[in-house]
């Protein structure tokens, strides 16, 4: 269970990475969206699990 979370926390912080980038680079404002909510939920889920709410 833990390794999952972790790979949840690690994926959702590269794309969080990929955000800043993303914006930096003035890409689409669509793409910037849709790479921050998937970071959001990358980030959730790991934290989620690692409490144990959502296995």
């Amino acid at each position: 269970m833990n390794g999952l979370s972790t790979v949840l926390i690690v994926v959702g912080l590269f794309l969080a990475g990929g955000v800043y980038s993303f914006q930096k680079q003035q890409m689409p404002k669509s793409v910037v969206l849709l790479l921050a909510i998937g970071s959001a939920m990358c980030l959730a889920a790991g934290v989620l699990r690692i409490q144990g709410i959502w296995e």
